[in-house]
């Protein structure tokens, strides 16, 4: 069927992928951070303060005085291409882009800041995406990121005349792929060091024990991961938990409380690994490899070790492949 001469342009119909993580300043100064920040902190499924205590806080002291010191941290690890898991996802994506065949587009998006998930769906929507997977990058679920990913996304959606048919990547917490990844990352990492680590911390992103209280499964998932990758590496794992942020009692034991305390138990060589990550970012760049070597080393430690996230390492691409092209079943015939 042929249109009319004034019909609108019709695209190719395509589908889209749209990898989303976390978020991040657009610069490591107090001025982007404070705004980033603002926008991370007034989130209700992050702060479950009822906004009307939780703002006046907000716009007081936290941002009044965090973002100078949040920026310092950004600048211990900001890159020439920018904030590592700004960089990192692009990366992600690009090394992803036409493995799903060359009807299927991947993008990537930020929950806070740029590039914005509403931006990201209408880029797609113009270039003819009529099916689009929502692929929040968090293998543990918890709210305050895969669901508000997921929540961001579809109060765009409702913006839309024309919406695009949805799916979203559930969580792969317990996925034999990404455990596999996991072990190879990791003994790859181990393989590398000039030491024997005594004891591997397995740090995940702190919550508020209320959260597990409430129904999250993220602690629970958290504890899967390691547990299952303990079992594929043939050692044993220590959960800790990091990132504390206010007053409130958070899930135990602390990464940095744990790292304080191993030298005077006779560990003096350890290495950390970020299973909850999956990019590098501030939180491991910074507060794990940087001020977690000075809090362990100063506690008497003699060997420290990051290990890197799976980031976009061929192990790590490959990972992501076959699990959303396991989520495109039924749209696209993958490879």
């Amino acid at each position: 069927m042929i249109p009319p001469q004034d019909h609108p342009p019709v695209p190719t119909p395509r589908i889209g992928v749209l990898l989303i993580n976390l978020g991040t300043p657009n610069a490591p100064e107090p001025g982007s951070v404070k705004l980033y920040l603002k926008e991370f902190l007034s989130d209700p499924r992050v702060v479950e303060i009822p906004q009307l205590v939780w703002q006046p806080i907000l716009r007081g002291v936290i941002l009044t005085t965090r973002p100078r010191k949040s920026a310092h941290a950004y600048q211990q690890v900001w890159t020439e291409e920018g904030s590592p898991l700004a960089a990192i996802t692009a990366r992600q994506a690009r090394a992803l882009a036409g493995v799903f065949g060359p009807d299927v587009i991947v993008d990537h998006a930020m929950r806070y800041g740029r590039p914005a998930i509403r931006e990201r769906i209408d880029a797609l929507k113009a270039q003819g995406c009529e099916r689009i997977l929502i692929a929040p990058l968090y293998p543990q679920y918890c709210a305050a990121t895969t669901a508000t990913a997921n929540d961001e996304a579809f109060a765009h959606l409702r913006r839309l005349r024309w919406q695009p048919a949805v799916r979203t990547l559930p969580p792969y917490h317990d996925d034999p792929l990404y455990i596999d990844a996991l072990k190879q990352n990791v003994e790859a990492a181990l393989a590398g060091l000039d030491f024997e680590p005594q004891a591997v911390l397995a740090s995940f992103h702190g919550m508020p024990e209320r959260t597990l209280e409430l129904g999250d499964p993220y602690h629970c998932h958290c504890q899967k991961t390691a547990r299952l990758l303990s079992d594929r590496l043939g050692r044993d794992l220590t959960v800790t938990f990091q990132s504390r942020f206010g007053r409130a009692k958070w899930l135990e034991p602390a990464t940095d409380v744990v790292l304080a305390g191993l030298p005077e138990r006779g560990v003096t060589r350890v290495a950390l690994v970020a299973p909850g990550f999956s990019a590098d970012c501030l939180e491991t760049l910074e507060e794990l490899a940087i001020r977690g070597r000075e809090t362990f080393l100063g506690a008497g430690g003699s060997h420290f070790a990051y290990l890197p996230c799976l980031n976009d390492s061929n192990v790590g691409v490959e990972m992501l492949r076959r699990i959303i092209g396991r989520e495109l079943e039924g749209w696209v015939r993958t490879p």
